[in-house]
């Protein structure tokens, strides 16, 4: 039975990039294109304390990001990156609600989980960053 399941570690590491890429793309796209080009959340970044330009960059890293990780490609740059954002997302936004509740810490605290284990894992055999690099579980990432 091991076996069988460690056959379908591909699949798994397929299906939390497409999970969190989904997730990331669809968060991404209204900061991008109903937001002024990622302004609004600048905005929101900068009244949060932290520099104003990070705002454009979390926007675009959602978007283009988002999509990116769903193709598998730099999946354990982005991992990181998002991984990153969430932490960061949970301790400036959500932390103060707790979990469980509206608000609350759990999206991005599942986000940042999904995020480091593709870090750790990185895209698997199904993916750009295979063909491309030649990276998966076997070959050591």
């Amino acid at each position: 039975m091991r076996r069988w399941l460690e056959r379908l570690q591909p699949l798994g590491l397929l299906i939390m990039r497409l999970a969190l890429g989904a997730v990331m793309t669809a968060h991404g796209y209204p900061k991008v294109f109903q937001g002024g080009f990622g302004h609004s959340t600048a905005v929101a970044v900068g009244n949060m304390g932290l520099p104003a330009f990070l705002g454009y960059v979390a926007a675009y890293l959602e978007f283009i990001g988002g999509m990116m990780l769903v193709l598998g490609l730099f999946t354990r740059v982005l991992g990181f990156l998002f991984a990153g954002e969430m932490l960061v997302v949970i301790l400036k936004l959500h932390l103060k609600n707790g979990i469980g509740v509206p608000g609350g810490v759990d999206l991005a605290l599942v986000c940042m989980a999904i995020a480091f284990a593709l870090v750790v894992f990185g895209a698997g055999l199904i993916s750009v960053d295979h063909l491309i690099f030649g990276q998966g579980l076997k070959s050591g990432g």
